[in-house]
């Protein structure tokens, strides 16, 4: 008895985990929910229109909008059948994400949605001391070692080309000194020969 009670326990917490990301569209109504986010949170927002009848094959169309704290209109996207949005908070508060059924009578609209969310933590406040912190100031070390790598792979090339430009230098003016002193020897044989050569006189 105890296992079946659990067991409709469990369905009963997944039941209300699905229906709280399906909200049903009356007609010309709206239905809105909000997240509060601080600055540089990252918010997104996949959503997916349709029907609850199944036998229904019409793809169906609902309004989309995110609203700042400030009541500014972020995101705005008319009749679509789904979409994928991202905002990123520029200020600490509550926004808003509507979907609309404002221009229909539809009455078996749904719109299915899942929420995803980046909290931002500043990796150089000393203050945070928490698994979030530990997580993004790893990830910056990270990111600054692979940064000095990437200079130091940069900077090796560098002195590497520089290396090889003046071995290719040196090369090229020891060909030309060994040029220069075999034509100059070549010439100090030829001139001595001719100044040693006998001349008779007939």
């Amino acid at each position: 008895m105890r296992l079946v009670s659990v067991s409709v326990y469990i369905l009963t917490v997944f039941t209300a985990l699905i229906q709280a990301h399906t909200v049903l569209l009356a007609p010309y109504g709206k239905q809105c929910f909000f997240e509060n986010l601080k600055k540089n949170d990252e918010l997104a927002i996949s959503y997916q229109v349709g029907s609850r009848n199944p036998d229904n094959s019409e793809q169906y169309r609902a309004d989309f909008h995110i609203i700042s704290p400030s009541g500014q209109i972020l995101v705005k996207r008319i009749d679509i059948d789904h979409g994928d949005e991202q905002i990123k908070a520029d200020t600490n508060g509550k926004y808003q994400y509507c979907f609309s059924n404002e221009r229909s009578s539809r009455v078996d609209l749904d719109v299915s949605f899942n929420i995803h969310g980046v909290v931002y933590i500043d990796v150089n406040d000393p203050k945070s001391d928490s698994l979030d912190y530990a997580i993004h100031r790893l990830s910056q070390l990270t990111s600054d070692v692979k940064a000095e790598q990437s200079y130091l792979v940069i900077r090796e090339r560098t002195h590497r080309n520089t290396a090889e430009s003046t071995n290719s230098r040196v090369k090229w003016w020891s060909l030309f000194q060994i040029v220069v002193v075999v034509l100059n020897s070549l010439f100090q044989i030829y001139y001595l020969r001719r100044f040693f050569e006998v001349k008779s006189v007939v």
